[in-house]
This record gives structure tokens, C-alpha cells and sequence, in this order.
């Protein structure tokens, strides 16, 4: 059964705003609450947050400021506030589709005795770290705007079908070849294998788990979150030991048990060959994505009719490329923090996130719509469910729910109002654990999977 409308807003909005000081400094020494629980709004609405000292802390004196982004890229307001009076609101009315992001400042500290005294600018502007927020942020805010009117901002290719089923059209002319080898585990009930099969050009590369007793099984595909590491053997495993027959896909054409330190060649793959779509290395990963549903479909233990594929950040990027390439072979896609959207959003009004292409060459620019989730989800005929972190500039939720929008059959998103990229903000991931389990689940017991179109249908 789908959650309650009351859990999943409990699992929406589990934890509080400061995140832990492990993670990002100091906590913050204020909250915000959202003047709409949910955190979307209408065109032309009010959104904004009440702002209130955070529990048990005690906020400096003087005047915080903040910056409203349509987007993360256009400013669109501006202002400053002081909690003398126990809170204060920050409000803004916004006429078009966008996703808000908003960064709060605190005073500038003052200064020590005989020290030179803060610079408020500075203070504003941050460290910049991975999250987006930097260290001069008490507080990074988002909200919905018409979040389900939002448009590509950037034209489809008229040939990219024509580009992506040429390319397929390479790949079927291209045998299989598995080669599986038996692969130690203390995992009881499973068998487990190190795969290695032929793609255009390149080896996909994995491990494959499955149940230890006669049968046929759905099939789950993993695909894995960016960099260059050893896959977790255990991820297979877990899946195997519930039922599926489970295959582990890593992104590049390496030996999962190897990572950077022996593929030094692969540092910053992901913008290597980026001026061509011809020598793009997401071209032969997608491909090798797509090679991996073949390998599924031809193994006599998979049940004949389900294929889910699961991911994080990249993995949900390649989820959906590959439910582009695939649309008849995929029964669900359950990703969180898609990345690859809107690559090109730094010249369209939207800041780009991962891969982040330096789009101001011509040539990159025109390579980036070919590799683009937002246009691989005209294709998809799968039923999808997305979770998006609202202040995410990893993988920015304006792409996210772009290329939703896209996708011709109901699908679900997952708004996490108060979460960053996954890695960062963990304890802001509820939602996502909660409904990504639930969906895994059903299907695997042999249930349709109809997704909850209360955030998608406009």
C-alpha cells in the first residue's frame, strides 16, 4: 500500500534545518519554517519561511541578510532581517515556474581586540564548498514555484532519436560475450559473480548476485553514483538475499574491485572528449548502461517481465538515459538527486550542476543536449519515482523536476524541502528511504507500482 498522506509528509519533513557540525561547521543558530509545509506554491503566491532562533541557541545581535535566487541563478530579491524581536519572515512573490533558493547570512561577527574588523561581503559570500552554500551561510532555504509547468530551456535536437538509435543500432551488432566468475562471499542463500561483458568499444563491468535455488527473478539494476571507486559487494548481495536477481553496473570499464588509485587515467572522466558527441564519455557509459539491460533479459533465471533500475546522483542520471534507450524493457526506475540535467544551464538562467561542463565553449554546448536527462525522458515509458533535495546544487532540483515534466506516463517526485545532495544533508533523506524501500518492495512481490502524481500533475 502507498504511505499514508500523513507518514510520507512525517518522512517530508523529518529532522530539523541545522545540519550536524561534523558536516558543515558550526551549527546554525537559526531555524526556518515553511509558510507552507509542503514548500511548493502557485505562480504568483507567497512563499517564504518563518525565521525563529534555532532550539537552544542564541543567534547574534544585529541583522542578518539574504538572497532570493530564482533557479539558483537570477537574483530576485534581496533584504535583511533581526530576530530582537523573537522572529522575522522572509517573503517573496515569484510570476514564473521556477525552483527558489535562498541564502542566509549572518551578522558579521565582530571582531577581537586589535583584530581588523569582519568584512560583511565576505561573510556573504562563503567558502563555496561541495553543497553550494559556503561557510559564511547560517542557513540555505528552497521552494517550489509551478514547479510542474517547468519547461526545458533548452531546444531537444531535432536528430537526437535518430543520434541515440543509431547508436543502439552499433551495440545490437555487438555480441554479448559474458564472462561470469564465480566470486567468493560469506553471504548464505546467494551466488555471486565478477561480470565482464562486450560493449561498442569498451567492457561493462560489475557484480551480479542472485538467489541460490532454482527459479526465475526480477532483475534489479544498479547504477552507481560518480567517481572512480571499488563497488560495494554487499549492495548486490543485500538484493540478491531479498529475492532479485541483482546486477551491480559500474561506470567505467574497470574491474569493480578496482578504483582511482589504479585508473588515474579517469580523473575528471566525466568531461573527457565533452566537445564531440562522438567522443563524449558518457556516450560508450550510456551504451554500456543499455548493455547491461541486454545481458538481463538474455539469462534464462530472469522472470521474463521485470526490470528495475535504482540510483543515486550519476546512477540516477544513467537511470534515466538508460530508460530512454531501453523505454520496452524497464518496469520501474526509483533514482534520487538525478544528476545530468539542465548541462547546459549556466547559459539558459539555471545553474548548472554535475557534470559541470564549461559551457561557454561553443562546442561543449552543443555537445550537451545529446547527453542530457531532460531529453532522454520524452522517451520513457517506464513508471519513475524521483526524489529532489530543494537546496541541492549538486543536482539542482530546477533539472530534476524539468526532466519529470518530460515523461509522457505518471511518475512521482519526492520533494525534500530541507535537503541537500545526499551525501550532505543524509539525515534530510526520509523521504527518499522511506518510499524508494516501498516501491522496491511491492515490485518485488509481484505488485504494479502506480505512482502518486500529487506533486507531478500540475
Amino acid at each position: 500500500m502507498p504511505m499514508s498522506p500523513r507518514n510520507y509528509l512525517a518522512a517530508l519533513l523529518v529532522a530539523v534545518l541545522p545540519l550536524s557540525a561534523a558536516q558543515r561547521g558550526p551549527a546554525p543558530t537559526i531555524a526556518a519554517t515553511p509558510l507552507k509545509p509542503t514548500g511548493i506554491y502557485a505562480a504568483g503566491e507567497k512563499a517564504g519561511w518563518t525565521i525563529t532562533p534555532a532550539p537552544g541557541a542564541t543567534p547574534p545581535a544585529g541583522d542578518f541578510s539574504y538572497t532570493v535566487k530564482a533557479n539558483n541563478s537570477a537574483t530576485i530579491k534581496t533584504g535583511t532581517f533581526s530576530l530582537a524581536g523573537g522572529s522575522a519572515t522572509i517573503e517573496v512573490a515569484h510570476n514564473e515556474p521556477a525552483m527558489l533558493y535562498v541564502q542566509v547570512t549572518p551578522p558579521a561577527a565582530a571582531p577581537a581586540d586589535g583584530a581588523a574588523p569582519a568584512d560583511p561581503a565576505a561573510a556573504r559570500r562563503g567558502g563555496g564548498g561541495r553543497g553550494g552554500r559556503g561557510g559564511g551561510a547560517a542557513l540555505a532555504l528552497g521552494a517550489a514555484v509551478a514547479p510542474t509547468k517547468l519547461k526545458p530551456a533548452t531546444p531537444r535536437p531535432a536528430d537526437f532519436d535518430a543520434f541515440w538509435d543509431g547508436k543502439l543500432a552499433e551495440l545490437a551488432k555487438v555480441p554479448i560475450n559474458p564472462v561470469l566468475t564465480p566470486t567468493p562471499t560469506e553471504r548464505p542463500g546467494i551466488e555471486f559473480y565478477t561480470v565482464k561483458l562486450d560493449s561498442v568499444g569498451s567492457h561493462v563491468q560489475g557484480y551480479l548476485a542472485k538467489p541460490a535455488r532454482e527459479g526465475k527473478f526480477p532483475a534489479l539494476i544498479q547504477y552507481q553514483y560518480a567517481g572512480v571507486y571499488t563497488l560495494n559487494a554487499a549492495s548486490s548481495q543485500d538484493r540478491a538475499a531479498e529475492g532479485w536477481l541483482a546486477f551491480n553496473v559500474d561506470s567505467h570499464d574497470i574491474p569493480p574491485t578496482e578504483g582511482q588509485q589504479q585508473h588515474p587515467e579517469l580523473g575528471n572522466y566525466q568531461s573527457q572528449g565533452n566537445t564531440d558527441r562522438e567522443t563524449a564519455y558518457f556516450l560508450k557509459m550510456y551504451l554500456r548502461d543499455a548493455r547491461a539491460v541486454d545481458y538481463i533479459k538474455s539469462r534464462p533465471d530472469w522472470d521474463g517481465k521485470t526490470i528495475v533500475f535504482q540510483g543515486t546522483s550519476m546512477g540516477g542520471q544513467q537511470s534515466l538515459a538508460t530508460a530512454g534507450l531501453r523505454p520496452n524493457d524497464v518496469t520501474a526506475v526509483i533514482i534520487n538527486v538525478p544528476s545530468g540535467a539542465n548541462i547546459d544551464g549556466s547559459l539558459r538562467g539555471r545553474t548548472a550542476g554535475y557534470p559541470n561542463w564549461g559551457t561557454t565553449n561553443p562546442a561543449v554546448a552543443a555537445t550537451a543536449p545529446y547527453f542530457d536527462t531532460i531529453n532522454f525522458a520524452p522517451r520513457i515509458r517506464a513508471a519513475v519515482v524521483a526524489a529532489m533535495g530543494f537546496i541541492d546544487t549538486t543536482s539542482p532540483p530546477v533539472g530534476i523536476w524539468t526532466t519529470l515534466n518530460q515523461i509522457p506516463v505518471p511518475h512521482e517526485a519526492i520533494p525534500m524541502i530541507e535537503s541537500d545532495h545526499d551525501h550532505i544533508t543524509p539525515e534530510k533523506q526520509g523521504a527518499w528511504a522511506a518510499r524508494s524501500k516501498e516501491v522496491r518492495d511491492l515490485v518485488l512481490q509481484g505488485g504494479k507500482f502506480a505512482p502518486d502524481e500529487k506533486f507531478t500533475k500540475p
